[in-house]
């Protein structure tokens, strides 16, 4: 079993052991028609271990927190979707350019106040960002959770993510990317 397959098998156990807030159980899979009508919708391609996570596991509701986001429709718990909300966060940037919403940087898990945790879906290793929209300006609201989407599943299962009460106030990496991704001018 390789290491990805590993990964999964665990995820999958944890995910059918615990159910986040407002879940009221582990939705059914997607198939696969319903992740290429979401990459179309996107203009892009979701990374192969997020594509897992839905086609393998479930749509959503597994996960940190309030767990994983539907890909693309929103269920009975009223969960906004991924493409759906990806969607309206680059609406929102064309319309405020203070605060542009990167190309390619797909939200994926909420954590209420506006905070996202976000799959930078534009880099091989998938990075995990972490969207603080309480911030004073565009470029201190990003932040990076995990350098890979591997290593943010690995750091939920372990109970050792910066939402843990152990690890409350854990300081993270700002993105130091965003301005270049999102071809924005530095506010003067």
């Amino acid at each position: 079993m390789t290491e990805i397959e590993q990964l999964l098998a665990s995820v999958s156990t944890e995910a059918r052991n615990s159910r986040p807030w407002g879940w009221p159980s582990l939705p059914e899979p997607v198939d696969a028609a319903t992740l290429a009508r979401a990459e179309s919708t996107l203009g892009f391609a979701v990374p192969p271990l997020l594509a897992a996570l839905y086609l393998r596991i479930g749509d959503g509701g597994f996960g940190p927190e309030y767990g994983l986001l539907p890909l693309l429709d929103s269920p009975p718990s009223g969960e906004p979707a991924v493409v759906a909300q990806y969607l309206a966060h680059r609406e929102s940037g064309r319309k405020d350019p203070e605060w542009p919403w990167p190309e390619g940087v797909l939200p994926i898990s909420h954590w209420g106040c506006g905070m996202y945790a976000c799959v930078d879906c534009r880099t091989p290793e998938a990075t995990v960002l972490l969207f603080e929209p309480n911030a004073d300006e565009a470029d201190h609201a990003w932040y990076v959770d995990a350098p890979t989407l591997t290593a943010w599943l690995h750091t939920w299962l372990d109970g050792t993510g910066w939402y843990d009460e152990s690890h409350d106030g854990a300081d993270l990496e700002p993105w130091v990317d965003f301005r270049i991704r999102t071809g924005a001018a530095r506010p003067s």
